[in-house]
């Protein structure tokens, strides 16, 4: 294994992605996953208790939905519970808006090889299978074991939500550096392409 070509292209990913930030399609699919994925982990931190009281009235669906939002950005958390799950949620943001440019892009061209993104969606959705509470260890994946293994799900839950997790994060972030390469030369291109148009 080279690893200044690994470095190298940590390096170009950087790029791509902070290039990318100045694009409109990138913020298209950041935004709303960011904000939706971190309001669901905090909504769900809390069992489903807090869904029930949404829907008991339209003043507590407000306050709830509410509370949510603003603790994707720390208001009411501790801190060490609050990091994990921010940072996680920037990832996420970034990979879905890393998606949408290059299929934006991609679209362009027609007959472009799409595969890639498609790979790195599924990876957003492993992380979404393995987050959870940082407090408590609940996940996603609760449910699902419950219907398994009955008593013990829940401790099955916390160590499979755990590796999960880890090998998501992993996953992702090697998408990142894929994903990020790709929109790196995309738009280097693109500035290469529009600087000959106009001077030919």
């Amino acid at each position: 294994m080279n690893w200044r070509k690994w470095c190298d292209d940590f390096v170009l990913a950087g790029k791509g992605i902070l290039m990318a930030t100045k694009k409109k399609r990138f913020w298209y699919g950041f935004v709303p996953t960011f904000i939706l994925f971190a309001m669901l982990i905090n909504l769900l931190s809390s069992g489903f208790s807090k869904f029930q009281l949404m829907f008991s009235s339209f003043e507590a669906f407000g306050m709830i939905i509410r509370d949510a939002f603003l603790s994707v950005f720390g208001v009411n958390q501790v801190f060490l519970d609050w990091l994990p799950v921010f940072l996680l949620c920037l990832l996420q943001g970034t990979l879905v808006g890393l998606i949408v440019f290059l299929w934006h892009k991609k679209r362009e061209k027609k007959g472009a090889n799409s595969a890639g993104v498609e790979k790195a969606g599924i990876i957003t959705g492993l992380i979404a299978l393995g987050a959870g509470c940082p407090t408590c260890g609940t996940t996603l994946l609760a449910p699902l074991l419950g219907a398994i293994f009955s008593t013990g799900s829940l401790a099955i839950a916390g160590a499979i939500s755990t590796i999960v997790t880890i090998l998501a994060v992993v996953i992702a972030i090697l998408s990142l550096k894929r994903l990020g390469v790709e929109t790196y030369v995309i738009i280097i291109d693109e500035r290469y392409r529009s600087k000959h148009a106009k001077s030919s």
